[in-house]
């Protein structure tokens, strides 16, 4: 089987001939710290926006590399070019949300254009721009359908937090919810027009990245997610199912109060299980693993910047026991392959998947 029909396979609770291996995020320091074992002239460790154009070149090139080069069943692609400089600190995207850099990894969400219902009457959402798309077809180009080609898309609750503000979106849940279904609505019909786009560029796998939990809990009410948030974040999985593509729900943090919920609105499956948070692989595994291909679970916090590489082979070892019989599991760090992470570990993560995920015949 090639990477494209093993993630297939275990998105269907079916057992391929070995576990796939996906990296749903990594950074541009892991990127070189990981590519330097494999290829030479890669640049100093920077945000890809400081590169110039033959260090970008470069880096793309081992991000694809990485992927050949480790087995890598699943390339994640994202929208870029959606952003433009306000000034040093800040950027802004298409949808006029302003972003403050930070040294730590993504910019922070600040400046938020709809926070309330006269904002959102002088409002024009963007439309979908194809050329954002770039790297999506970069990854079908390099693959040639080898590997699963997976988009990163905000789900409701995000997009609509970031436009509205989390505290202020909170609020307005209780003191104006038709206005808190004005802004869903518009965000989700950019995102159903967009992934007819998605669909024509060669994408097998919808990720509604829409983070909604900490540690401890929801940010939310259960009875405000149902209300709120599954029926809009439903339309996207129902579309792509009827477009054949599969579905991902990714959230960190403690899911257990919505997952009965998330399993209704219907994924295929569920990323990236955030261990320090209570989601226990092999309780998922016995909970909902007839239901949901599980994906991750492989500590990005404390093992992958910290452990050793021995270490990192026996947690890919267990989480193979514990949730890869019979299909459904994904090998696939915590949340993504930050600037923290040792690249010997990430390797080390590559290598224990291969090593065990063979399926015995």
């Amino acid at each position: 089987m090639n990477g494209k029909e093993r993630i297939k396979a275990a998105l269907s609770i079916h057992e391929p001939d070995r576990v796939p291996l996906y990296i749903h995020g990594i950074n541009e320091a892991p990127i070189i710290g990981i590519g330097r074992h494999i290829t030479d002239g890669l640049p100093d460790p920077k945000e890809f926006r400081e590169m110039n154009d033959r260090d970008k070149g470069k880096l793309l090139d081992t991000l694809f590399l990485i992927h050949e080069h480790f087995s890598i069943d699943g390339f994640t692609s994202f929208e870029i070019g959606h952003e433009e400089n306000v000034d040093a600190e800040h950027v802004a995207d298409d949808w006029g949300v302003v972003y403050t850099r930070s040294i730590h990894g993504l910019p922070v969400a600040t400046g938020h254009p709809v926070r309330d219902p006269g904002d959102i009457d002088s409002f024009t959402p963007p439309r979908p721009n194809r050329a954002h798309l770039l790297l999506l077809d970069l990854g079908r180009e390099r693959f040639k359908g080898e590997k699963a080609l997976f988009w990163l898309m905000r789900g409701a609750f995000v997009r609509s937090w970031r436009l509205m503000g989390m505290e202020n979106l909170m609020i307005q849940m209780y003191d104006n919810p038709e206005f808190v279904h004005r802004v869903v609505r518009m965000v989700t019909d950019y995102s159903l027009e967009q992934l007819d786009m998605l669909v024509d560029a060669g994408l097998d796998v919808l990720v509604v990245e829409d983070d909604i939990a900490d540690r401890h809990s929801p940010l939310i009410s259960p009875r405000q997610f149902r209300e709120f948030i599954k029926p809009y974040n439903m339309e996207l999985v129902e579309k792509a199912h009827r477009m054949g593509l599969k579905a991902v729900a990714h959230s960190d943090g403690n899911l257990w109060p919505l997952l009965d919920t998330m399993i209704e609105t219907g994924y295929d499956g569920l990323n990236p299980l955030e261990p320090q948070a209570g989601m226990d692989l092999k309780k998922l595994k016995e909970y909902c693993g007839a239901r949901l291909c599980l994906i991750g679970n492989i500590d990005c916090v404390e093992l992958l910047p910290n452990g050793t590489p021995e270490e990192v082979d026996e947690a890919v070892r267990q989480a193979i026991t514990d949730a890869a019989e019979g299909g459904g599991y994904i090998v696939c760090d915590s949340n993504s392959l930050h600037p923290g992470v040792n690249p010997l570990n990430c390797i080390a993560m590559f290598e224990a998947a291969k090593k065990y995920g063979i399926r015995n015949v």
